[in-house]
Parts: structure tokens; C-alpha cells; sequence
């Protein structure tokens, strides 16, 4: 069996570890059970969640007839809920994952994505729509558009001003790769005159109200301020890059950081998600930890003005909200605090009934990993008296204090935190489908799949979120700029009144490849365990080379059909059914209608898996999600696992 026998520091990355339990050689194997589970789930799920995603990219994603060229839908879901639109911030966020991914290592099927995503930005502007149109800039805070690009004219939350920042940072960050590898001409005056565009309305517009990304409430939010503030930092160094400038820019930015301070409340220790409304609600939103993820730079560190992923803002926020949903969703039930919890959008939610959500699970994980990497790269974390109750929960023993990447506490707290990340992903194995479609919501209850079905945010929010885990970093946007991180002595409403055209873009430049230039990718020594394959002893159990796990099912079946089991590992399948273990009905009775059969697995494993009927005409009937999930035995020969058909 895998058994460990150490906890090791690799450079200055630890791995996973305890969470201040008491038995802390059973902390270390659960951990090692998790990081497995984990690396499993991703090395299957990456692929599904690139190729779902892709599939909602007009006019060739196999969910996308009639789907205009580059428009990205938030769902094939025509009805309950209809989702058969292009929302411009849904779609930036996706395309901003694709680019990202595009930047570390060079696809040519992912540019053309990207090209044709900016080809159809660049229409969409110039569409007259309820918000206005493109004369005065209104006509960019619409929020969402008709599959073939035409206006959406029916009541909706409007404007939502998120959508020209986040698709003005999503081009910008195709722009810089386009400099990087020798094609300044083509950010130049193809995508440059777009952004430009953005760029000015969010300078002119930043400070007045909207409907934040949730579409439900109209006031001032947290992830719009945080967008708006890092499109008009980027925005002027890419402007400068290129030769021009955005006066706007520079002039506004100072006093967006400004206004961004203000969802900071130190009296109540979070990050406020909402400010000026009056809606009852709590201001605990996943709408903050959205915001602090996709404003990650790995030069700006912990930084607590822009809200850093390590900052101690962002962390003493990323508790609260995660705390809010621990008491209220019956799947957390049992969870204590500083083991990961199954998110939603903010507690008093009510739409669907209010449930968890895959992306807002997957940005849980994705704000620690991005503050594992900077305390990794800057050797040392610091514990405030802001931050001290996010620490606590995962190693009770620490004090406010910095910690250098040499000492015990480092290791303690670096290991607790990356097992703690893990624990969001493997929520989100645990209540995928079985074909790891991911939805936009899980059921509080049970965990099934809700709402719309394929959602593509939720796929871009697993991609950037293994992309972390595995030390794949953005570029960062702040660029050195002081301006980026200090915040003016005082506030003021300023904006400037933008100039607006129209751009016509129908087709890029061919072969623009990499010209050998360095690539965006980054090295990070992910968590790493030590074990043996010798047969010893654990504590006081000896260790196996193989567990005999009998597994029963209680399934009412009629004559000629059959019960097999079917999970992620090859000794059951792999989610193949042509490969899945039949059980016996040899102990079946009409009062007790059991399947059963007996399956070699590696002890320590952590499987998930699930039951099928093959019919007699060989097709197979699944039963309902979530997936199981089970950890084999590792002191026993044998183990048993009794389940029930779940309907």
C-alpha cells in the first residue's frame, strides 16, 4: 500500500497536511487520499470542461446552431431556465480563461476563437439595444444579446456596466500577446480602436449605479468597481505600448482605487459585495471572491488595495462568505469550519431556492491557490489580526505574524491551506454529473445537478482554477505602476466624457505565431508526498497490497437485466459501461433485492463511482447523480460497502 512516512518542504512549497486535528497521522493520509482524488478528477475533468466550453462558441460549437460566429452562449438551455443568449460578461470571462490558457501555451484552435470573439465585439458594439447605443457609449452597458447578435428588447436589469471593462480586459490581454511574439500592428488597429472604446465608457460611466453581475441588484458593486479599476490600469499601459495613450484613463484609476476602499468594512470584517442599495441582504457575497481572483496579479503579492487573493482582506472575506452557506445547505451539513464547503452566490439567495454554484465552489479554490503561489514565490506569509480567524480555522495554533518559508508554522499553514483548496475541487467532483457536465447550480439538498444545463462559465472557472493549481499564472495587469496600488488621500466623483466609433473588423492577419519569445508559463512545485510501496505498519494497522471491497446495492430489477458498478479508476471501468463490473444477483429476493460483487482496489484509494442497470437490450440506465464517493481501507483485507439505488 501508498503509506506516509513523511511531510516534505520542496524548495518553498510544502505538501498537503493537517488541519490542527488531534490525530495527525490520520490528517496526513486523509490528505493524501484527497490530493489523489483530486489529480484524478482533473486529469479526466479538464478535457470535458475545454471541449463543453468550446461547444458554446457560435457558429461551430456542437451546442451552437444558430449561433452567430464568435458569440459565446451562457448555456444551451432554451427553457427552464432560457439561457440562449451571449451576456457580455459571462462571455469575457470565458474568453478571458481562453486567452489565458492561449498565453501559456500556443493553440491555434483556441486563436481562432479568440479572433472571431473580438470580430464579433466588435458588431455587438455598434448594436442599438434598450441601454442606447453607441453615439454617447450607453449602448455598451447592455447585458446580454440575442444568439444571432441582434438587440434584446425584453425587461432585464439594465444597465449592468461589468461588461465593457471585462471585455476590455480580455482584448487587452490578447493584445499583449500579440506584442510579446512581434504583431503590434495588429493590437494597433485592430483590437486597439475596441478597447478604446470600453475604456471610455467604463471612465465615464464607473461611478454611476448598475445592476451588479448577479443581475438582481442595482447599486454599486464590488466586482464591477474591481474590473473597472484594473481595464483602466491596463488600458493605459497597453496604450503606451502601442503608442498612443488614455488620458481618461489615468485621470479616472486613482479614483476608482479610491472608491473601491469603501466596500472594505473593518467594522464587520469583510468585503461588503454591495454598496449603496438597501435590500435587507447581509453584503456576504461570492461576488468578492469573483472579483478578487479575476484582479490577481502575482507582482502586486498580498496587496490589500486591490483586494489580492493573499491579502488579508480577501482572505478574512473568502471565511465569512464561505461560513454563510455552512449552516443553511444540508450537503455542508457536519462541515466545520476550515473544511471546504459546498458555495453559492450570498446566503438570502431564493433563486431556484438558493444553491450552491460550480464556479463560485471553483473560485473558492482558485483565491487559495492564487495565494499559495505568491507565498511560495515570495518565501514567507504574513498573518494579520484581519486574516487571524481564516488561519485559525486551518491551524489553530498560529498568531498573527510573518512566517518565513523555513520555518514549522510556513509548513503548517502552506499544507492546511493547499489541502483546504482541494477540498473545493473535490466538492465539485462530488457533485458533477457522471459525464462531468457542470451546470450552473447543485441542489443544497442533494446535491444534483441544477438550472442550466452546461453553463460555460462554470467550465472557464475550472480551467482557471486547475490552471492555478498547477502554478499557471495571468500576466500580471498593475505592470509596476504605482498608480495600480496607491490609494489618493481623498475621493472624488471623476469622470471623463468618452468619444465613441464605430470599427469595422472582419478578419485578421494569418500565421501570427509565436516568434520564440518567452511564453507567459511560470514554474510552481505543487504539493508533493512522500510514500512506499513496502508492506510495514501504519500507527498500529499493517499495511496491504490490495483490499477485496465487496460492494452491494439494494435495486428492484425485472428479469434479464443487470446491475453493474462503474467509477474513475480502470479496476471499475474508468465511466466506461462497457467496462464496468457486473455484480451478482445470487442473494436477490423480492423483500431483499440486493446486487453484489467483489472488486480489487489499491488501498488508500479514493474512488467515486455509481451504479447502472444494463436492459436486455444493452442499453443502460445511470442512476442519479451525484457521483459516490468511497476511500478504500487501508489496515483490512477486505471491507464492505452497502448502498441503495439512488432514484
Amino acid at each position: 500500500m501508498y503509506g506516509v512516512t513523511s511531510l516534505l518542504l520542496l524548495g518553498s512549497c510544502a505538501v498537503q497536511s493537517v488541519f490542527g486535528r488531534p490525530d495527525v497521522s490520520r490528517a496526513r493520509q486523509e490528505g493524501v487520499l484527497l490530493q489523489r482524488a483530486v489529480n484524478d478528477f482533473i486529469a479526466t475533468e479538464e478535457q470535458v470542461a475545454l471541449d463543453q466550453l468550446l461547444c458554446n462558441i457560435g457558429s461551430t460549437g456542437c451546442h451552437t446552431q444558430g449561433v452567430a460566429s464568435g458569440l459565446v452562449i451562457a448555456s444551451p438551455s432554451k427553457d427552464s431556465p432560457d439561457y440562449w443568449y451571449t451576456w457580455s460578461r459571462d462571455a469575457a470571462l470565458v474568453l478571458k480563461a481562453v486567452v489565458e490558457r492561449f498565453a501559456h501555451k500556443y493553440d491555434g484552435s483556441l486563436q481562432t476563437e479568440i479572433v472571431n470573439y473580438i470580430v464579433a465585439q466588435a458588431k455587438l458594439q455598434t448594436v442599438s439595444n434598450p441601454s442606447g447605443d453607441l453615439s454617447d457609449g450607453r449602448g455598451l452597458g447592455e447585458p446580454k444579446f440575442n444568439v444571432d447578435g441582434s438587440a434584446f428588447t425584453g425587461s432585464w436589469g439594465r444597465p449592468q456596466r461589468d461588461g465593457p471593462a471585462l471585455r476590455a480586459i480580455t482584448m487587452i490581454g490578447y493584445s499583449k500577446w500579440l506584442v510579446q511574439n512581434g504583431y503590434t500592428s495588429t493590437a494597433t488597429n485592430q483590437i486597439w480602436p475596441l478597447i478604446r472604446n470600453d475604456l471610455a465608457y467604463v471612465a465615464q460611466y464607473w461611478n454611476q449605479t448598475g445592476f451588479d453581475l448577479w443581475e438582481e441588484v442595482q447599486g454599486s458593486s464590488f466586482f464591477t468597481v474591481s474590473a473597472q479599476h484594473r481595464a483602466l490600469i491596463e488600458g493605459s499601459a497597453l496604450a503606451k505600448t502601442l503608442g498612443s495613450s488614455c488620458s481618461a484613463c489615468d485621470a479616472v484609476a486613482p479614483q476608482v482605487l479610491c472608491f473601491l476602499q469603501t466596500f472594505w468594512s473593518s467594522s464587520s470584517g469583510y468585503t461588503l459585495a454591495n454598496i449603496n442599495v438597501n435590500n435587507g441582504r447581509s453584503a456576504k457575497d461570492a461576488n468578492v471572491i469573483l472579483g478578487s481572483i479575476h484582479n490577481f496579479d502575482p507582482a502586486l503579492k498580498c496587496d490589500a488595495a486591490t483586494f489580492q487573493p493573499c491579502s488579508d482582506r480577501a482572505l478574512a472575506s473568502h471565511k465569512v462568505v464561505v461560513d454563510s452557506f455552512r449552516s443553511i445547505y444540508n450537503i455542508n451539513s457536519g462541515i466545520s469550519a476550515g473544511s471546504a464547503a459546498a458555495v453559492g452566490r450570498y446566503p438570502e439567495d431564493v433563486y431556484y431556492n438558493g444553491n450552491p454554484w460550480y464556479l463560485n465552489t471553483l473560485a473558492a479554490a482558485e483565491q487559495l491557490y492564487d495565494a499559495l503561489y505568491v507565498w511560495q514565490t515570495t518565501g514567507s506569509i504574513t498573518v494579520t489580526s484581519t486574516s487571524l480567524a481564516f488561519f485559525k480555522a486551518l491551524v489553530p495554533s498560529v498568531t498573527a505574524g510573518t512566517y518565513a518559508s523555513s520555518s514549522s508554522t510556513y509548513t503548517s499553514i502552506y499544507n492546511a491551506v493547499f489541502l483546504y483548496a482541494d477540498g473545493f475541487i473535490d466538492k465539485v467532483s462530488q457533485y458533477a454529473a457522471s459525464n462531468g457536465s457542470l451546470a450552473e447550480q447543485y441542489d443544497r439538498n442533494s446535491g444534483v445537478p441544477l438550472s442550466a444545463r452546461d453553463l460555460t462559465w462554470s467550465y472557464a472557472s475550472f480551467l482557471t482554477a486547475v490552471a492555478r493549481r498547477a502554478g499557471v499564472v495571468p500576466v500580471g495587469w498593475a505592470r509596476g505602476n504605482a498608480a495600480a496600488t496607491s490609494v489618493p488621500g481623498s475621493c472624488f466623483a471623476t469622470s471623463k466624457v468618452g468619444s465613441y466609433s464605430t470599427v469595422s473588423v472582419t478578419a485578421f492577419p494569418t500565421s501570427q505565431t509565436p516568434n520564440g519569445s518567452p511564453t507567459t508559463s511560470v514554474t510552481f512545485t505543487t504539493p508533493t508526498v512522500t510514500t512506499t510501496k513496502t508492506s510495514t505498519t501504519t500507527g498500529s494497522c499493517p499495511q496491504t497490497t490490495a483490499v477485496a471491497v465487496t460492494f452491494t446495492v439494494r435495486k428492484v430489477t425485472t428479469f434479464g437485466q443487470t446491475v453493474k458498478i462503474v467509477g474513475n479508476t480502470d479496476k471499475i471501468g474508468n465511466w466506461d459501461t462497457s467496462k464496468a463490473i457486473a455484480l451478482s444477483a445470487s442473494q436477490y429476493t423480492s423483500s431483499n433485492p440486493v446486487w453484489s460483487g467483489t472488486v480489487s482496489l489499491t488501498p488508500g484509494q479514493a474512488i467515486q463511482y455509481k451504479y447502472i442497470v444494463v436492459n436486455t437490450d444493452g442499453s443502460v440506465t445511470w442512476e442519479a447523480d451525484p457521483n459516490r464517493s468511497y476511500s478504500i481501507p487501508t489496515c483490512t483485507a477486505t471491507a464492505q460497502k452497502s448502498d441503495t439505488w439512488q432514484n
